[in-house]
């Protein structure tokens, strides 16, 4: 990778006010190489250029951290569904060690990807299964996903896998209204936060649910 993208890299985690050692740096470089290396045979995103790479993929991934740190200091696991090429999961593993991340997906070339993206940046705390979400039988403090799927069907197929006090989190572009007003009525909703992406000229938001308390 450039000297150029590492340069970007850090500025826009400055911008999103996160600290990373020298080797997260190299960690987030290096999976975005193994990304363009694996994309080349097996098409994981349709992202080719390492510079909209940064942006689209890693920065955006990068927004959620902080507000997750934030809203639950105690989390430890961490469950990605429809994982794709890894985002968020890498990320996440990366840049929080002291979280487990799990990462799921139905495609069997995009969790090899991750497998091997895991042992390569000598991520100890993040695995990857290849399988149906609702096979799981495990709960997590935080199930999230990317461009998934819809929130109902995201809640849907993930009920069994937020643990009792868990929350689900939903990376989205625009506000998703019309997915929020027909969730089920046991969801409860917070208020939409909005993120901003360094250099990302799109809106950006994290949609935060949980099972309403009985």
């Amino acid at each position: 990778m450039s000297a150029d993208l590492a340069l970007r890299l850090g500025r826009g985690c400055e911008a999103l006010g996160l600290r990373l050692s020298d080797l997260q740096n190299q960690q987030l470089l290096g999976y975005m190489e193994l990304l363009q290396k694996w994309n080349r045979v097996y098409n994981l995103t349709s992202v080719k250029d390492p510079e909209q790479m940064l942006t689209q993929h890693v920065l955006d991934c990068l927004a959620v951290v902080r507000p997750l740190q934030e809203k639950l200091p105690q989390a430890k696991r961490i469950l990605d569904v429809g994982a794709g090429g890894g985002l968020p999961s890498v990320i996440l593993a990366i840049v929080c060690p002291q979280w487990r991340v799990l990462a799921v997906d139905a495609v069997a070339k995009k969790t090899a990807f991750i497998q091997s993206s895991s042992h390569a940046l000598g991520l100890s705390n993040l695995q990857a299964r290849h399988t149906r979400v609702e096979s799981l039988d495990q709960t997590f403090d935080v199930v999230c996903s990317r461009a998934y799927a819809s929130l109902t069907d995201f809640v849907r197929s993930t009920r069994g896998c937020v643990a009792s006090d868990g929350w689900w989190m939903a990376m989205k572009g625009q506000v998703p209204q019309e997915e929020i007003q027909t969730l089920p009525s046991d969801i409860e909703v917070e208020p939409v936060q909005l993120l901003t992406v360094p250099d990302l000229d799109a809106q950006r938001c994290l949609v935060w649910m949980r099972p309403k308390k009985t």
